[in-house]
């Protein structure tokens, strides 16, 4: 039997059943009371990029319910510069993930699952270290790590994204 098997043979409750949803789901199912009629989950931007012609269309987080979605952010410095090393660009990726988090009221602490995109495998053991002192003390948030092919820009090396519980 696999580790999730469980799950796939639970009987279906009775419709007379009050089901207890589990706290994750009830939150995604929560919706605005601003537009019932429409059962769009509540949804709002956080720190939103300047509009330049350079920059993609999205916002650096979006938060529905309780969950934030931290988009996939690179190492760029405060003044949108990509250091050449990869221990700095990790650093500036971390900071910004910092940022993002304390504008939208949580820490690195409510991060619960974390992806990882390298350009280059030999960078993933130097990651795993930089990644435990700016991630840590255990127990770390979930991680997926991929080596990719290529980002946006050639000189980046790291981009991570990010969903954080800002339930209290």
């Amino acid at each position: 039997m696999g580790l999730f098997s469980h799950f796939l043979f639970l009987p279906l409750p009775h419709p007379q059943c009050r089901l207890q949803l589990p706290p994750y789901v009830a939150t995604l199912m929560r919706r605005c009371p601003d537009r019932p009629s429409r059962g769009d989950p509540c949804r709002s931007s956080i720190l939103q990029p300047r509009r330049a012609s350079r920059r993609p269309p999205l916002s650096f987080a979006t938060r529905v319910g309780d969950l934030l979605f931290i988009s996939g952010i690179p190492g760029f410095d405060a003044n949108g510069a990509l250091s050449d090393g990869f221990e700095a660009q990790f650093a500036n990726v971390v900071i910004n993930i910092k940022r993002v988090l304390e504008e939208a009221g949580a820490t690195i602490r409510d991060l619960a699952k974390v992806n990882v995109l390298l350009t280059r495998a030999s960078d993933v053991a130097a990651m795993n270290a930089l990644y435990a002192g700016a991630f840590g003390p255990p127990p770390y948030p979930a991680r997926t790590t991929c080596v990719v092919q290529a980002l946006p820009d050639p000189k980046m090396l790291i981009e991570i994204e990010a969903v954080a519980s800002l339930a209290k």
